[in-house]
């Protein structure tokens, strides 16, 4: 049965400082590489492998994936990156500490803008200092001025059916080193959450998130290999 395998990416530094970061590319923490390393070193010693891999193009996501398999073994396998697997675009939000934009607009306001399943934040400045429109890794790409969770989501399938659903009915092993929301999108779909439940889904960083499926690609199961 195919197998496929999810995991968040391990503490960044600006998780650690407790703000929104969206696009913008930051780096894991110590403990976000840790957290990383022992991914990896859970996989092999429950015997998880993997044929192809898929990750975003954000350091983090990437750092955690190359630190899971070299913990693995496994950095010869192949690697597949796209900007369809980044995390959501947080616009105007990108930088904030979220403890001081609650204190600035009231948690009503930011519960709404993160949890919200289609309402996106503000959106990004044009010239803000976290602009990415020139960045080379998204040439041709149009790089949202923010992004709900549905936006997020109508983002991520198109490539997740044209890309990793032909690898998975071939029988590969599939990996996904990505971020909370675009894992959420996965998540969602797969599991058929409701638009209502899928925004309390908490997705830690650094732990392998398994699901077993069909040969149509239903999920049997979806279970943490940290449980197993």
């Amino acid at each position: 049965m195919p197998q496929l395998v999810l995991i968040r990416h391990g503490q960044s530094q600006w998780n650690l400082e407790n703000r929104f970061t969206g696009w913008w590319d930051v780096d894991l923490t110590d403990k976000g590489v840790a957290e990383a390393r022992a991914a990896g070193e859970l996989m092999r010693e429950k015997g998880v492998d993997h044929d192809l891999c898929f990750t975003s193009v954000q350091t983090r996501a990437i750092r955690t994936l190359n630190l899971a398999l070299g913990a693995m073994d496994r950095l010869w396998l192949p690697v597949e990156k796209n900007w369809q697997l980044n995390e959501r675009h947080y616009g105007g939000l990108t930088g904030l500490n979220k403890q001081e934009t609650r204190d600035k607009h009231g948690d009503e306001q930011v519960h709404i803008w993160r949890r919200s399943f289609d309402t996106p934040p503000p959106p990004m400045d044009d010239g803000s200092q976290y602009d990415l429109s020139a960045d080379r890794r998204y040439a041709g790409v149009t790089v949202p001025k923010s992004e709900s969770l549905k936006d997020t989501i109508e983002r991520v399938l198109p490539y997740w059916e044209a890309r990793i659903v032909p690898a998975l009915r071939e029988g590969k092993r599939v990996l996904i080193s990505a971020h909370g929301n675009s894992l959420r999108a996965l998540v969602k779909h797969l599991s058929q959450i409701p638009d209502d439940e899928i925004t309390s889904l908490e997705i830690p960083t650094g732990q392998p998130i398994v699901y077993d499926l069909a040969e149509d690609l239903r999920a049997n199961e979806r279970y943490y290999l940290s449980e197993r």
